[in-house]
């Protein structure tokens, strides 16, 4: 049977590894595929490398739009990243009616319900199995394993860098900066490691996850983002001591009155499978109604990894390459003309359980106005912690975890307690998820 012939663009890491892949893996792959897959063509700026890494087996240019709108080519795999000339190369590539295998989140994220209208259109496929999590197939899983269910949430690890980052923090006890400048070394961070340590980076994939689980349109907009870098080892060490384990979670859960669609630093049980996956590694929990939750456990980057959710998207394409485009499945898991217009809640409409620390005087009354303030408001308190001053200070820590409330209650909580005169500087205030049901 006729190969299918793939245009690649980009040929760094996460391209080395498809072509490294492909390769090793033929036979294999052209057994399930039922049909030969092979790169015949590469764009990259870096000719020579691109040479020196396919050894000469295939077409290399330094135009990637040669590659889109080359009447030979079937596929083209998008892995340039960006989401700028990655836009118009993809839309350029399904006007001429290719399909198109990427890696690129910030794309799906920010420019995916243009792309697959424009794919719809055409007839072709869009598939971005590698966009989330890696090599851990979580988009197949969400959209077809678990298509009878009625997805309720979605909690992942789905950044490898900060995961290191707090998992060090952890274990050594050093500080933020100390432990990113040693991710950095390990080429682990970039050296600007502002999409990660942000949060912005596992925004893009959240938005993707909740896109397929619930059926609704991107819009990267509305995902609530904090990052890790405000937060310190003695909040990290608190919370072991509490019980809990301290992970940049993105959060999607389906609510009364909305979608909730968040990525913040979580503590979570340390009794969770999902509190103890550490280093760079990901992880996702997806609950469904029929199933319960089920956890998704992998690496989240790294050139073969990624590399297999590239070539497993190859594969399925391939598959259903000539099939009648009402048969395929759809872009986002729901038929297109069945989307939902559901409403994205902002973080004041969220309900969770807060961790909260606060510096206080170390004098009488002060833990009964807070205790008080909380009551007021019909926050309960879960357990509390309250640590000695230190010698020759004046001020204690204390440690309060409460029961869920809604989040703009918890605001005036907050607000009402640093206006204690007894309150020194800003609460700290952590979400917490159990993450059982």
């Amino acid at each position: 049977m006729k190969p299918i012939n793939v245009g690649l663009l980009g040929i760094g890491t996460v391209g080395g590894g498809t072509f490294t892949v492909l390769t090793r893996n033929q036979e294999e792959i052209t057994r399930r595929a039922g049909r030969p897959i092979r790169i015949v063509k590469v764009a990259d700026r870096d000719v020579a490398r691109a040479k020196d890494i396919t050894k000469g087996a295939v077409e290399i240019v330094d135009d990637a739009f040669a590659v889109v709108t080359d009447p030979e080519i079937d596929i083209v795999v998008e892995l340039i990243g960006g989401y700028t000339v990655a836009k118009e190369l993809v839309l350029k590539a399904i006007e001429n009616g290719k399909h198109v295998v990427t890696a690129n989140k910030a794309l799906i994220a920010l420019h995916g319900n243009e792309i697959f209208a424009a794919a719809q259109k055409k007839g072709v496929i869009v598939a971005f199995e590698a966009a989330v999590a890696g090599g851990i197939p979580i988009i197949k899983a969400v959209r077809e394993g678990l298509s009878a269910n009625r997805i309720e949430w979605i909690a992942g690890i789905i950044n490898g860098t900060t995961n290191f980052i707090l998992s060090e923090m952890r274990e050594k006890g050093l500080g933020f900066d100390d432990v990113l400048g040693e991710a950095q070394r390990l080429g682990y961070a970039e050296a600007d490691p502002t999409f990660d340590v942000e949060g912005v980076d596992a925004a893009h994939k959240l938005m993707i996850l909740a896109g397929i689980g619930f059926g609704i349109p991107m819009q990267f907009d509305k995902v609530y983002t904090e990052g890790i870098t405000k937060l310190t080892r003695e909040d990290i060490q608190y919370a072991e001591e509490l019980g809990y384990r301290v992970k940049l979670l993105g959060i999607t859960k389906r609510a009364e009155n909305g979608i909730e669609l968040r990525v913040h630093p979580t503590l979570i049980p340390e009794k969770r499978l999902v509190a103890n996956v550490n280093g760079a590694m990901n992880a996702v929990v997806v609950k469904g109604d029929a199933v319960g939750p089920t956890l998704y456990y992998g690496a989240g980057a790294g050139a073969e990894p990624t590399a297999s959710a590239v070539v497993a998207d190859l594969v399925d394409v391939t598959r259903m390459h000539t099939a009648d485009p009402h048969q395929r499945v759809p872009h986002l898991a729901f038929q297109p003309d069945q989307l939902a217009d559901l409403p994205i809640l902002p973080i004041s409409e969220v309900h969770s359980a807060y961790y909260l620390r606060m510096r206080v005087l170390d004098k009488p009354g002060v833990l009964a106005d807070v205790t008080r303030i909380l009551g007021d408001r019909s926050i309960s308190i879960d357990a509390m912690i309250q640590k000695e001053p230190a010698e020759n200070e004046a001020e204690a820590n204390i440690i309060i975890l409460t029961h869920v409330t809604v989040e703009k209650t918890m605001n005036e909580a907050i607000a009402a307690i640093e206006a204690l005169p007894a309150i020194d500087g800003k609460v700290t205030r952590i979400r917490m998820e159990e993450l059982s049901r």
